[in-house]
């Protein structure tokens, strides 16, 4: 992908998240899994949040309260005067786990208001903490797109900001948003591996709406020196992103639930879908129990995952030969909605 088809701008949320008190790099080790030896960038502790999400979430926010209070740097967002004024904002999303949490805790952090409709499958302890993050909480359907409808219908009705993390034709800017807040991660994998020269033959990237795939692929593309193949990585129960491309236009699958509960999305994001589609070399699927029995196996080596941030683990341990020098993206803590 040619830097000028990359909709996504790194130099931004660097920019941004530098007034963010819990901003710091998560770390990039080397590790023995299943019998694998490999990298692991662990995002469990990303921003006291749990989830890589925090980053496209608390970005997002801060890019749109700029906007909506004419701020032009970032600094202003954070003094008296401005989150006074911001007050004003509510931002209003679904949630199915994570990004939810990250757009409570970015609305908090600049002054505005959050509202977050959660579909009856998500537990009651998650909403809990979203409401300690001050968040107001919204019980909207029983499944996940029932609870997208409510946030664009609350939306509609009071005027409030819907910040949602999948897109969809007439509905791009917010998502693109949280999608640049994630490429931080590849822009601090790039750098680590730079300094080191032990770059990646291979990335496993799971991906739900497929905004963390897309937005690490491009950066991929766009700027590491050393070019590994990307392997995208759905349940078999939502491959929604492998479906998509294969027809080549987005498409809604059907399907089971599946215990990779971030990562059950029917329909992918159609930016997400758009980069994927020019980036990665495949698209796999992996089992509920593949990625539990991931999960166990990165629990047991010291670091704590669920199964929906264990899939890429799963792909990679499900390959019959073994990548020389393989990535992987524990995308969230053991018990990230709790």
């Amino acid at each position: 992908m040619k830097n000028a088809d990359f909709p996504l701008d790194p130099a931004e949320p660097l920019r941004f998240l530098s007034v963010c008190p819990a901003y710091v790099a998560t770390p990039l080790t080397r590790a023995r899994i299943g019998g694998r030896d490999l990298w692991v960038k662990d995002e469990s502790r990303r921003m006291g949040l749990g989830a890589f999400k925090a980053l496209g979430g608390v970005y997002a926010v801060a890019r749109l309260v700029a906007r909506h209070l004419g701020c032009d740097e970032p600094a202003e967002l954070i003094t008296d005067a401005v989150r006074s004024r911001a007050s004003d904002l509510t931002f209003v999303c679904a949630s199915a786990g994570n990004h939810g949490m990250a757009v409570a805790a970015g609305a908090r952090l600049f002054g505005a208001r959050a509202r977050i409709h959660l579909a009856a499958t998500v537990p009651e302890s998650f909403a809990a903490r979203l409401r300690g993050k001050g968040a107001e909480v919204v019980r909207s359907g029983a499944v996940y797109d029932e609870a997208v409808a409510a946030a664009i219908a609350d939306a509609e009705t009071t005027g409030a900001l819907h910040l949602a993390d999948g897109s969809w034709p007439g509905y791009t800017e917010p998502p693109r948003l949280v999608m640049e807040g994630y490429t931080v991660i590849a822009g601090e994998m790039r750098d680590s591996f730079a300094a080191n020269s032990n770059w990646p033959s291979h990335v496993y990237l799971q991906a739900g709406v497929g905004g963390l795939a897309a937005a690490i692929a491009g950066m991929i593309r766009r700027d590491w020196t050393v070019q590994p193949e990307i392997v995208v990585v759905e349940p078999d129960a939502a491959p929604c992103l492998k479906a998509s491309v294969a027809a080549g236009r987005v498409v809604t699958v059907t399907g089971p639930e599946s215990i990779m509960g971030r990562l059950d999305c029917k329909v992918p994001s159609m930016l997400a879908f758009d980069i994927l589609r020019h980036t990665a070399d495949r698209f796999v699927t992996v089992s509920d129990a593949a990625a539990a029995a991931a999960a166990d196996k990165s629990v047991q080596a010291g670091h704590r995952t669920s199964p929906s941030g264990a899939a890429g683990l799963a792909a990679l341990l499900a390959e019959d030969a073994p990548p020389a020098n393989p990535l992987v993206i524990l995308s969230e803590g053991a018990v990230a909605n709790d």
